[in-house]
């Protein structure tokens, strides 16, 4: 019976987020880009996650994934390489346009090589000193970005990237509004459901992950990598296979953002977006995906629901105070009140912490 009772838990909660497009909507397209963005921070915090989580690396520079992918994606799908090349002009006289089946593999791809790169020279490193190497590698990925545009003009510095294609797959333009049936589907919808659909492979991705040999060596590793190593793991290769791993969802989100936005520049991969990230895991519950994935999403909506509830505040005082100053405050504050509450996080892990509570009196 309970295993009859999730499974329908689990086709109401598919339902409802199947429609959940449909009906935000009709509220304006605003709100399904909230849900956009909802969703892609749900794929960055389920790769960080491998990291933090299961493999237990404080990695405080994991934007830099997302901004290479970002990137790749943004030189492959706009015009920029073709006006600053002529010879690259000369072998796409259409100009680059990079079809779906391409771009995620590509994405992950590159994004993994540098996470290793990132984990190679970090491996004797531990809790305070790591976060510090990896928020140093995320601010030299931001700097590099806004500053290769001399003497070669490869990323356009602090410009950024402009028009960007919109994702093209079996026909059909995401960037183009759509009927079904009579039924008229935004844009802003039809990006909606492929970030559904990479998020579930994701979730499959990271569930079986958790429940394999390697994720249970990983969690070995968070517990005592002392322990782990005297056990017979070889942690070295395993902590460049979680940086790997973690850093190919990184990839694949900054393409899908910079796809969704049309636009890209240095100032969307800043340090306090990494923070944000790690505090998604750390919100919802480190190493458990079903807290992860509520962190993401109450982390990246609320900010954007707090903007209508800031601006009547601002009115209330006579417009002493911005909106945006007000906006950060209300999420701070929540933040706050909710780990005060709920230390480890709003859904934590049943297995976290139990064998403290057996060794209790």
């Amino acid at each position: 019976m309970k295993h009859q009772q999730k499974l329908m838990v689990m086709l109401l909660a598919a339902a409802g987020l199947l429609i959940l497009p449909l009906v935000l909507q009709g509220f304006g397209n605003a709100w399904v880009r909230i849900a956009d963005m909802a969703l892609l921070f749900v794929l960055l915090s389920l790769g960080l996650n491998i990291v933090v989580g299961y493999a237990g690396l404080l990695d405080l520079g994991y934007v830099a994934f997302f901004a290479i992918g970002a990137y790749m994606y943004g030189l492959m799908s706009s015009p920029h390489l073709t006006e600053t090349f002529p010879a690259l002009a000369a072998m796409f006289p259409n100009g680059m346009h990079t079809p779906l089946i391409v771009v995620v593999p590509l994405a992950a791809g590159l994004a993994g090589i540098f996470g290793v790169l990132l984990g190679a020279p970090t491996l004797r490193l531990r809790g305070d000193y790591l976060a510090i190497v990896t928020l140093g590698f995320g601010e030299i990925i931001r700097v590099f970005m806004n500053n290769l545009d001399q003497p070669i003009n490869i990323t356009n510095g602090p410009k950024g990237i402009n028009q960007i294609d919109s994702l093209h797959f079996f026909g059909l333009d995401l960037g183009k509004k759509v009927s079904v049936g009579g039924f008229e589907l935004a844009s802003v919808s039809l990006y909606y459901y492929l970030f559904l659909g990479l998020v579930v492979i994701s979730l499959i991705i990271s569930h079986r992950l958790e429940l394999s040999r390697v994720g249970r060596a990983w969690m070995a590793i968070r517990e005592d990598e002392i322990a782990a190593k005297a056990m017979g793991i070889n942690t070295r290769n395993l902590k460049l296979l979680a940086f790997g791993m973690g850093a190919t969802f990184g990839g694949v989100s900054g393409a899908m953002f910079a796809s969704f936005q049309g636009f890209i520049s240095p100032e969307s991969f800043s340090l306090m977006e990494s923070v944000m990230i790690v505090a998604m895991v750390v919100l919802g519950g480190v190493g458990h995906l079903p807290g992860v994935i509520l962190g993401a999403v109450l982390l990246s909506a609320l900010p954007e629901v707090l903007r209508y509830v800031a601006g009547p505040l601002q009115d209330m005082t006579g417009g002493r105070l911005d909106a945006s100053i007000l906006r950060q405050l209300l999420t701070a504050l929540a933040m706050i009140t909710i780990m005060l509450m709920r230390p480890r996080g709003l859904w934590p892990s049943p297995e976290h912490g139990k064998s403290l509570q057996a060794t209790k009196p």
